[in-house]
Formats: structure tokens, C-alpha cells, sequence
């Protein structure tokens, strides 16, 4: 098992992709902190991955304050000595649009999804670094983070700083031999099974079927077991090279994202006047939001 020995705090992992993650750094030999705000949830989510003869314990805490980033270094270290592996996947959706949202509705999900990976990441980072072994980092994003999407202006802006501070501390905490890496899932959760696109998909994986070829390959949208698989490969020293990318899973598609680029460069001797800019509206614009193909007949929901 590849990470035998190693300590892992999944935050958010009583159910769906978290939980998903916990079950597959544990059978990779991982000792595994679950995470949730249900103690009922965090216990049946313990319970899985024990009865399979893997090794968790669970902290039951909302994820945003120090308090809890320090409750959940605190079990690993006191319970198993150590920590090597932090995935913060903890998050919650307040969906409205720009005109409509609230500031509660703002905040929530600015502090689970952004606040609490920086709390998490900076309690887990300041532990690694005092044992002086290195460390795994891995930050869990979102398509809207990378490309926006229509009534998440507070989850798009919280995914998109989430790559922005993992591009950040992947370069602070490369001389401690930490690495840190976004994934960016694209997966059937209760988060997805919602959009009426999908409901072919849900159905299939509800009912323990195959999900149709065009989503799992054209659409990259698959089950939660397949992130896992490369959530558990970027905690293992076969990745001891990679860091500071946000690579992209679902399905059977895998894929790495770029980092932002300037796509258009122009110069003007004097600088750019007013009267100058019309160049601007002639460059071409990129796009914005998932752009989906139409469903296959038999697919529509």
C-alpha cells in the first residue's frame, strides 16, 4: 500500500467525494481523520472505512474557524503521532444570483470553501514543516472556480482563490518538500444531481449502473470513486514531483489546467490613450462558463 504509515485529515469526508477520498487514502494504507458537521454522518463514514480494515477516527467540527483546523491537527498528531496528507474538500452551496444573494450567503460559502482551506492548510503546513519530512498538500476546486458559472458568484470566487493561494503556498512550502495541488472533480454528488443535464447519469449511478458512455468520456463526468484515485496518487511520494497544478478528473477523462496567460500582447509607443484602445474589442474574447454539448437522443432528462 503506497501510503502506509502516512496520516491524513480529509475535512468534509462523511459522505459523497469527501467521503470517497477518506475510503481511498485508507485503503492505500493511510490513518485517516474524517471530517463533518453530523456526528451520525462522521461515525456511519468512520464505520466504512474500519469495517474494510482501514484506520479512522472522526472530528466532528464546522470547518472556517482556527479552532477547528487546530482540532483536527490535534487529533491526527495525538491519535497517530504524525501528519502527512491534508485534502480539504469541505464546502457548502448558498446559490443565487448577483442581484438576489445575500451577504450571509456570500460569507457562508467564503468561509468554508476559502477561509476554511486557508485555516486547514496553515495549521497542517505549520506541523509538517516542525517535522521536517515534507507533506502533502491537496485542495479541492471547481470547474465554476476556473471558468464562472450563472448564480455562483460566492462559490466561483471561492474556488478560484482556492488554485490562487495553492499556486502560492506550492512555491513557499517547495524548500520543506510540501507539495500542494488542486483537483478539479467533476463527479456525480448532490452538488451535480440537480442539473437536469445530468439526471441520465445520476440515475445510472443511483441505480449501480454504468454510466453512459458520453458522459463518462465526452463530458468527463463520472462516479466519486474516480477522483479518488488521484487524490490518493498526489499523497503518495510517486508525486513528489508535482506541485503547484490544478489537474482536472472525472469519468474517464483526466486533464491539466493551465495557469492563467496572457493571450493577447500589444504595444503603443507613449502608453494606451482613449482614443487608442479600440484595438481591445478587435482581440478575440474568451469564453466564459461550461459550454455542454447537446444531449444524444435517449439521454435527455
Amino acid at each position: 500500500m503506497s501510503l502506509e504509515g502516512k496520516v491524513a485529515i480529509v475535512t468534509g469526508s462523511g459522505r459523497g467525494l469527501g467521503l470517497a477520498y477518506a475510503q481511498e487514502l485508507a485503503r492505500q494504507g493511510a490513518a485517516v481523520i474524517v471530517n463533518d458537521v453530523s456526528q451520525e454522518i462522521a461515525d456511519a463514514a468512520v464505520e466504512s472505512i474500519t469495517s474494510a480494515g482501514g484506520t479512522a477516527i472522526a472530528v466532528v467540527a464546522p470547518v472556517g474557524p482556527t479552532e477547528t483546523a487546530q482540532k483536527l491537527v490535534a487529533a491526527a498528531v495525538d491519535t497517530f503521532g504524525r501528519l502527512d496528507i491534508l485534502v480539504t474538500n469541505a464546502g457548502v452551496l448558498r446559490d443565487s444570483t448577483l442581484w438576489k444573494m445575500t451577504d450571509d450567503d456570500f460569507d457562508t460559502v467564503i468561509n468554508v470553501h476559502l477561509r476554511g482551506t486557508f485555516t486547514c492548510v496553515r495549521e497542517a503546513t505549520v506541523r509538517m514543516r516542525e517535522q521536517g519530512e515534507g507533506g502533502r498538500i491537496i485542495c479541492i476546486g471547481s470547474p465554476t472556480g476556473q471558468r464562472g458559472n450563472f448564480g455562483q458568484t460566492n462559490y466561483s470566487a471561492a474556488k478560484a482563490g482556492i488554485v490562487g493561494m495553492v499556486r502560492t503556498w506550492s512555491m513557499e512550502l517547495a524548500k520543506a518538500e510540501i507539495t500542494v495541488n488542486a483537483v478539479i472533480p467533476v463527479a456525480a454528488t448532490a452538488m451535480t444531481e440537480t442539473v437536469p443535464y445530468f439526471a441520465a447519469a445520476i440515475a445510472a449511478d443511483k441505480n449501480g449502473d454504468a454510466m453512459p458512455a458520453f458522459f463518462r468520456h465526452d463530458l468527463g463526468f463520472g462516479t466519486s470513486n474516480d477522483v479518488a484515485g488521484l487524490v490518493a496518487w498526489l499523497a503518495s511520494d510517486d508525486a513528489a514531483t508535482v506541485t503547484g497544478q490544478a489537474i482536472g478528473i472525472g469519468g474517464d477523462r483526466i486533464q491539466l489546467w493551465s495557469h492563467p496567460e496572457a493571450v493577447e500582447t500589444e504595444y503603443h509607443e507613449g502608453g494606451w490613450a482613449y482614443d487608442d484602445l479600440d484595438v481591445v474589442a478587435s482581440w478575440p474574447m474568451q469564453t466564459v462558463g461550461e459550454k455542454f454539448p447537446p444531449l444524444p437522443e435517449g439521454l435527455q432528462a
